[in-house]
C-alpha cells in the first residue's frame, strides 16, 4: 500500500523513525533505525513495506529498495514473521546469508534470534535458488558489507564490554562491515574512531 515515504525524520528510536509528513507522523519500524541519525530533522524517503494483520497494522522501513526485496523474500517463508525478518536484516551479511542457503548451512542460519532450525530447514527449503540476484545489494547502502562477520561480530563484543551501549554501536556496523579490515583489533579501533564522532 505504501511504496515509500518522503517526509522529515522528526524521531529516532532503538526500533523504529518517525517521518512526519505534512503533519501526520509515521511511525517507522527499522533493522537499524540510527543509519537514519544523519537525516534527523531533515527529509528523506524511506521505502516501506507495510503489513497489516487482523489486529494491528505496521510499517516497515528501508534505505534501499533491495532492502525491501529481501525483507519480503523473507517473509514469504513460512515460520518467517516480519519481525524476525527485521532482526535478521539487523545483523546479516548477504554474502554469508545467500551462502548458507545455498550450501544448505543450518549452524549459520540458526544464529538469527527466533530462526530454529525448523525455521532453518524452511529457509532452505523455501529460497534456494532464489537469492543470487540479491548478490546485487552488496554494491548498495547498507548491504555493502565486505568485513568478515565474525571479525564484526568479535569487534561489537569488545565494545560493549567497553560500555558502549548497543545503540551507538548499531549505529555504525555498517561503516564496519563495509572497511574491509580483517584484524579485530583494527575494526576496533575504528569503531573507536567513529563513536568517539557521534
Amino acid at each position: 500500500m505504501f511504496a515509500y515515504i518522503n517526509g522529515i525524520v522528526t524521531l529516532i528510536q532503538e526500533e523504529v523513525i518517525v517521518i512526519d509528513v505534512q503533519g501526520v507522523g509515521y511511525e517507522i519500524n527499522c533493522a537499524n533505525p540510527y543509519e537514519f541519525q544523519p537525516f534527523l530533522n531533515k527529509k528523506t524517503l524511506v521505502y516501506t513495506y507495510h503489513h497489516v494483520r487482523e489486529d494491528a497494522m505496521d510499517l516497515y522501513g528501508f534505505k534501499t529498495e533491495d532492502e525491501k526485496k529481501l525483507f519480503t523474500k523473507l517473509i514469504s517463508v513460512s515460520g518467517i514473521g516480519p519481525k524476525s525478518a527485521i532482526l535478521i536484516l539487523g545483523t546479516v551479511n548477504v554474502n554469508d546469508f545467500i551462502s548458507a542457503v545455498e550450501t544448505e548451512d543450518e549452524k549459520y542460519l540458526t544464529q538469527f534470534r527466533g530462526v530454529g532450525k525448523k525455521t532453518a530447514r524452511q529457509i532452505i527449503l523455501d529460497l534456494k535458488g532464489k537469492l543470487t540476484e540479491m548478490q546485487s545489494i552488496e554494491s548498495t547502502g547498507l548491504f555493502n558489507q565486505t568485513t568478515d562477520s565474525t571479525v564484526v561480530n568479535e569487534a561489537e563484543e569488545a565494545l560493549i564490554a567497553l560500555g558502549y551501549r548497543q545503540q551507538e554501536i548499531t549505529a555504525i556496523l555498517p561503516e564496519l562491515r563495509k572497511s574491509e579490515l580483517v584484524n579485530v583489533d583494527e575494526v576496533i579501533k575504528l569503531g573507536l574512531s567513529l563513536l568517539l564522532k557521534k
